[in-house]
């Protein structure tokens, strides 16, 4: 019973309140959606897996330059589908990602020639590029070999 004229109250608190000042389609809005997002985050549900994946890449591979964990995490940003499909074990999403470029090597060196346009960018050198089926350059650190080392490595530290 307490609850109810309680409730009772502050409605006509509510009511005294809002007699005096005019109508407005914001200030509705508000009213109405206060409860809208009520026990949920305001970041969208694709934003947070997106970020975790990014973490965990940040925080798991062994990239001294910095260019592999850039294209990558940008790759993981525009494969949408993917990482949809996966939000409630964001971290699946990415497994089978790896898994594509690990498993098709034309997606591989596709990758590593973006991996090392990037770090032409980043260092402002020209970069080695390495053509399928050929020996790599004595001074390129992303051949085909070592990103699917990298990424073999950043598989197996995924949970599973």
């Amino acid at each position: 019973m307490q609850d109810k004229e309680q409730e009772a109250k502050n409605k006509a608190i509510q009511r005294e309140i809002l007699a005096g000042r005019k109508f407005s389609l914001a200030e509705a809005i508000g009213r109405e959606g206060g409860d809208f997002l009520k026990g949920e985050s305001p970041v969208p549900k694709l934003v947070q897996a997106t970020t975790e994946i990014n973490i965990f890449i940040a925080t798991n591979l062994q990239d001294s330059s910095g260019a592999l964990q850039a294209v990558l995490q940008t790759w993981i940003s525009t494969d949408e589908a993917t990482v949809s499909n996966n939000l409630e074990n964001p971290l699946q999403a990415l497994k089978q990602m790896l898994n594509k470029f690990l498993n098709n090597p034309e997606l591989l060196y596709e990758l590593v020639r973006q991996v090392d346009f990037q770090w032409g960018k980043m260092y402002d050198e020209r970069p080695y590029f390495q053509s399928p089926g050929q020996p790599p350059h004595p001074n390129d650190e992303y051949t085909h070999e070592s990103v699917a080392e990298k990424l073999k490595t950043l598989l197996t530290k995924l949970p599973q």
